[in-house]
């Protein structure tokens, strides 16, 4: 397998972490998040979005958007469930890490850690910083009545969240007001078969 990456990338590094569980191969081709440059010609055949991660399986078929890639690789495995009402739960949180997490918590990172223009992040930081931390209170209040995010177990949505929850310093938030939070991310990190981000 080809994992089209960014060393960087949250969502490029829920992919990497889901494999490392897995203990399935692959090479990767690092890909700039910043620099565009020649994304067309690199990823154009493989994903219309030229975003990363894109996978290109054994087979030579492409898989692009993290969290249809943590589907393709975890389903029928541990890190999915297998009841209905849990699997269903699993793709709440996921859409919820697309739609109410990462356009605040990772876009505050990208622009402070990564841009090299933190300026630009100027005129929508108070809104950016609203949303990510209206996303962290809701994790907060989910995380405080258990260990994981669905059922008892450890989940590809666990995966998901972790990716930039665990770096949102990097763009500002401050997760000391957040002690469940911050006891789930101890329990993501001592899965057997964790990686970091910068392995």
């Amino acid at each position: 397998m080809l994992l089209y990456n960014s060393a960087v990338s949250g969502n490029c590094y829920k992919v990497r972490l889901l494999l490392a569980h897995l203990g399935l191969p692959y090479e990767k081709v690092d890909v700039s998040v910043v620099d565009r440059t020649g994304r067309k010609e690199l990823l154009g055949e493989l994903n219309p979005g030229l975003r990363v991660p894109t996978l290109v399986l054994d087979d030579g078929r492409p898989l692009a958007e993290s969290n249809a890639i943590l589907w393709y690789f975890g389903d029928e495995t541990e890190y999915v469930p297998q009841d209905p009402y849990e699997r269903a739960q699993t793709l709440q949180w996921m859409f919820f890490e697309q739609y109410s997490h990462e356009p605040y918590v990772a876009v505050a990172r990208f622009w402070l850690a990564y841009s090299g223009k933190p300026e630009g992040f100027a005129v929508r930081r108070d809104g950016v910083m609203k949303g990510g931390y209206a996303a962290l209170d809701a994790m907060e209040r989910h995380l405080a009545k258990r260990s994981f995010l669905v059922g008892d177990a450890y989940t590809i949505a666990d995966i998901s969240l972790y990716a930039y929850t665990h770096v949102a310093h990097e763009g500002e938030f401050d997760l000391d007001a957040y002690p469940a939070i911050r006891a789930w991310l101890d329990r993501v990190r001592s899965q057997p078969g964790h990686v970091t981000i910068d392995a």
